[in-house]
């Protein structure tokens, strides 16, 4: 039985004629599983590797390279959270934000929580040091932080 659904099958085959090679395809096709289903298993790798007519290891050579990815021992949560440690983040305040969201949540950056709501993660920069410090949830960027806003949003997660 195949891990991913036919419409991730079909958005892969359909990438391919976007790049100059089916290898190339790799890192976007990887994108879509975490989406879906919160990891990228040893199947998926295999089925990506099929269809991009790649031998798994590069696919999951391409995946350990990056950060981003997480396998079947450690899936996400069902909300990614990045705390910016960006030098300008830093100097106003994203380390104690971490910090505090460390303790509250109780886990280590990396960490998941025991509900399995929130995966904690810092990020070396999320590119709006204008805003410093911020933090990225999901897709979502949230700037200007202090403890009693990252408080609220926390708790509506």
């Amino acid at each position: 039985m195949s891990v991913l659904t036919e419409e991730m099958r079909q958005k892969i085959r359909d990438l391919c004629s976007r790049y100059p090679s089916k290898q190339a395809v790799t890192l976007p096709a990887l994108h879509m599983v975490p989406d879906a289903m919160r990891q990228v298993s040893r199947e998926a790798i295999v089925e990506i590797a099929e269809l991009l007519d790649l031998h798994p290891a590069e696919v999951h050579d391409t995946m350990s390279f990056y950060g981003f990815f997480r396998d079947e021992r450690a899936p996400l949560g069902k909300h990614r959270l990045w705390v910016c440690r960006s030098l300008s983040c830093m100097l106003r305040g994203g380390e104690q934000l971490l910090s505090d969201l460390c303790d509250r949540m109780h886990v280590a950056p990396g960490g998941t929580t025991a509900d399995g709501k929130v995966t904690l993660e810092f990020a070396e920069c999320l590119g709006a040091c204008e805003g410093a410090p911020c933090i990225l949830v999901d897709e979502d960027c949230y700037m200007n932080q202090s403890p009693q806003s990252v408080e609220q949003l926390v708790n509506k997660l």
